[in-house]
């Protein structure tokens, strides 16, 4: 600012500091009672409850083949999949034999493996 439009002197510097640093805080204040506003008028889309475990199935030779056990929102259980209850995934991962997706770990979510 030393085009000639600041104020030559120390004291009426620190006044305009002064100035901006208050506009700048009701600029701020204001901006947040805005988005406040703004929050409260957007709409709330609820996240849709899935099943807390699913099977999915892969295809082999046209046949649905069990495959492994997700945490139920997993993005890498396949396509074809079909929800389990707590029991139903720890059975099938004790005693049926199914893998357990390393990814989203659905044995440590049921205490199997910590």
């Amino acid at each position: 600012m030393t085009d000639g439009t600041a104020p030559p002197d120390l004291t009426r510097l620190r006044t305009l500091e002064r100035w901006l640093a208050l506009s700048l805080d009701r600029v701020r204040q204001r901006i947040a009672e805005v988005e406040t506003q703004e929050a409260a008028l957007r709409p709330v889309r609820p996240r849709p409850e899935g099943p807390g475990w699913v099977l999915s199935f892969l295809r082999e030779g046209g046949r649905p083949v069990a495959d492994s056990i997700h945490i139920g929102d997993c993005r890498l259980a396949a396509p074809h999949r079909r929800p389990l209850s707590r029991d139903e995934a720890r059975r099938a991962l004790t005693d049926g034999g199914i893998r357990a997706c390393e990814i989203c770990r659905p044995d440590s979510e049921l205490g199997i493996l910590d």
